[in-house]
C-alpha cells in the first residue's frame, strides 16, 4: 500500500505532538514532559487535549498526584500508537509498505493536522441533507455524540464527502457559547452537554473555559467572567456547549 506524498513526508518528520507522546512515556510527569519537549505546561496540556480529540480513543490519561505535579500517562491506545510511529519512523518506506491497517496511518494523519482553531474534533459522516446551496453535513463524534455543520454543495462535492468519510471538525474557541443546563439553546444551533474542568482567568479580555464532554473529549470556548457570573458556572459545573452549524469547519486527509 502506497501513502500520498503529503501524509508520508509529515510522518517522517518529527511532530511535537506525537513527540509529546514519548517525552510523556519516559518522565511519567507533564511538568516534565513538557520541559523536555520545549513546551510551556499549558501548551503541553493543549496538545494532549488536541491528541485525545483526534484519535478515538484518549492516547493520554491524567494520574492524581503524579510525579513533579500533573502527573499524566500514555492509555494502552496512546502506547500502541507511539510504537507505530516508532515503527514508522525507524523502517519508514518499508513499514509503510508493510502496514496491516490503513485506519493507523489515517490517524497519523489527523494528529499532525496543524490548524489556528483550538477545537479539533474527529468523526465520520452519519448524513448530508441539501438545503439551497448550502449542505448539512452531521458527524457522529467518539461515545455517539453529534455534530452538525453547514457548507456549501460545491465544499461537499470539493472534500469528497459521503456517508461514512471521516473529517476533523474545527471550531473556534470564539466561536462557542456556553448555556447554563436546562436554559434553551437557539433553535438549530448544536449543543454538546459537558462539565467545565477548568477555567483560566485572563485580565485583559474573556476566561478561557476547558469542557470535558460527556464523550470524554474536551472543547476550549471563551467566556467573559460577568457571563460566567451571571449563569453561576463555575469549575466542575454541568453546562452545554453551543455552536452554529456555520461555525463548524470541516477538513480530510489530503
Amino acid at each position: 500500500m502506497s501513502l500520498p506524498p503529503p501524509l508520508t513526508q509529515h510522518i517522517v518528520r518529527r511532530p511535537q505532538r506525537i513527540a509529546l507522546l514519548q517525552h510523556i512515556a519516559e518522565q511519567g510527569s507533564i511538568t516534565r514532559a513538557a520541559k523536555s519537549a520545549g513546551m510551556s505546561y499549558k501548551g503541553a496540556w493543549d496538545a494532549i487535549d488536541e491528541l485525545n480529540n483526534l484519535a478515538n480513543q484518549p492516547l493520554v490519561e491524567r494520574v492524581v498526584g503524579g510525579r513533579g505535579g500533573g502527573g499524566a500517562r500514555l492509555s494502552t491506545e496512546g502506547e500502541r500508537v507511539l510504537r507505530l510511529y516508532q515503527r514508522l519512523q525507524a523502517l519508514q518506506a518499508q513499514i509503510l509498505e508493510a502496514a496491516e491497517d490503513s485506519s493507523d496511518l489515517d490517524l497519523l494523519g489527523r494528529l499532525m493536522l496543524r490548524t489556528s482553531a483550538r477545537n479539533q474534533l474527529h468523526g465520520r459522516v452519519s448524513a448530508i441533507n441539501a438545503h439551497g446551496h448550502n449542505d448539512q453535513v452531521t458527524l457522529m463524534l467518539a461515545g455517539g455524540l453529534t455534530l452538525d455543520a453547514q457548507i456549501t454543495h460545491d465544499s461537499t462535492l470539493r472534500l469528497e464527502l459521503q456517508l461514512g468519510t471521516e473529517v476533523v471538525a474545527l471550531i473556534k474557541a470564539g466561536w462557542l457559547e456556553l448555556v447554563a443546563v436546562g436554559d434553551a439553546l437557539v433553535c438549530g444551533h448544536n449543543g454538546l452537554l459537558g462539565r467545565i474542568d477548568q477555567i483560566l482567568a485572563d485580565e485583559e479580555g474573556p476566561s478561557e473555559v476547558r469542557i470535558i464532554l460527556s464523550n470524554g473529549q474536551t472543547m476550549c470556548a471563551l467566556c467573559e467572567p460577568q457571563r460566567l457570573a451571571e449563569q453561576q458556572l463555575q469549575a466542575g459545573s454541568q453546562v452545554q456547549v453551543q455552536v452554529s452549524p456555520s461555525n463548524v469547519l470541516l477538513g480530510t486527509p489530503l
